[in-house]
C-alpha cells in the first residue's frame, strides 16, 4: 500500500491554506526550487479522472488503490493540480505512476510567477470535482489538510514548508540475516555403570593361547544399544572390534 509522497522534489511553499485565495480551502502553492519552471511528481500511482482547460489546466488524479494517510487513515486520495501551461500530454484515464514526472508549474489561469496549486481531497472522484466554497473559490471536493495527506522522505528537499509539518518516511534499516550456527553433536563417554554393568565386566584375561599363539583381546566395554561412542587411544595402543 503506497503512502502519497509530496509531489514537488523541491518543497517551497508560497501561501499557504485558509488564506488569501485559498479561503475556506485546503489548497497550497508550490513554487519548487527558484522562479523557473520545475516538474510534479505523481505522489502516488493513479488515474486521470478530469481535465479543465477553460481555467487553469486543472488536473485530477485519483490514486488507485487506498493509501496511508499521514494521519493514519486508508483511503482512496484525489488530489487537483493547477497553471501548468501545457496539458496536451494528458488525457482522462491515463495512468500516472507514484513518481512519474506528469505536472508542471506555470501560469496559466489567475496566477503571478510560476507555481502550481494544489489540493488534497479525502476519497475517490465525486461530482465535478470541485465545488464553489464560502469564499467564492472553487475548491476540490471533500478538501483535507495536506499535511494530513501528503509525506515526505529524504528525496525532498525542504526550502521553505511555510511553517507546515510533513510526517517522514523513515528509511528502512536492512538487517543481514544471521547465520545459524550448526550444532555440535555431543558425544556421551561411558560411565562407571555401563563398565561395571553384571555380565559385561571387563575381561583381564591377556594370556596366550595355546593353539593359535594369539593374544585374546581383552574386553573393555559392550554396548547395550547402537550409538555413538567416543575414546581416547594413546600412541601405540590398538584397537579391536567384534
Amino acid at each position: 500500500m503506497e503512502r502519497p509522497l509530496y509531489p514537488s522534489p523541491y518543497m517551497r511553499i508560497t501561501q499557504g491554506y485558509m488564506m488569501g485565495t485559498h479561503q475556506d480551502s485546503y489548497a497550497i502553492d508550490e513554487a519548487g526550487s527558484d522562479s523557473g519552471i520545475d516538474y510534479i511528481n505523481a505522489p502516488f500511482t493513479g488515474v486521470i479522472r478530469k481535465i479543465y482547460t477553460n481555467d487553469a489546466n486543472e488536473v485530477w488524479l485519483e490514486s488507485s488503490e487506498p493509501v496511508i494517510y499521514p494521519d493514519g487513515t486508508v483511503d482512496y486520495m484525489t488530489m487537483m493540480f493547477a497553471h501548468d501551461n501545457d496539458v496536451s500530454n494528458l488525457f482522462v484515464g491515463k495512468v500516472i505512476n507514484r513518481g512519474e514526472r506528469f505536472y508542471e508549474e506555470g501560469t496559466k489561469g489567475n496566477a503571478s510567477g510560476n507555481h502550481v496549486h494544489m489540493e488534497c481531497g479525502k476519497g475517490k472522484f465525486t461530482g465535478s470535482g470541485w465545488h464553489k466554497n464560502t469564499a467564492g473559490y472553487w475548491s476540490i471536493n471533500n478538501g483535507k489538510n495536506p499535511t494530513e495527506c501528503l509525506w515526505i522522505d529524504d528525496s525532498i528537499t525542504v526550502l521553505d514548508s511555510y511553517g507546515y509539518t510533513f510526517k517522514k518516511i523513515e528509511a528502512e534499516v536492512v538487517v543481514p540475516d544471521t547465520p545459524v550456527e550448526e550444532e555440535t553433536p555431543i558425544v556421551e563417554e561411558p560411565t562407571d555403570s555401563d563398565l561395571s554393568d553384571n555380565s559385561d565386566t571387563p575381561n583381564t584375561d591377556t594370556s596366550v593361547d595355546n593353539n593359535t599363539d594369539v593374544v585374546k583381546p581383552k574386553l573393555i566395554f559392550t554396548c547395550k544399544s547402537d550409538d555413538i561412542y567416543a575414546i581416547e587411544l594413546k600412541a601405540g595402543q590398538k584397537l579391536y572390534l567384534e
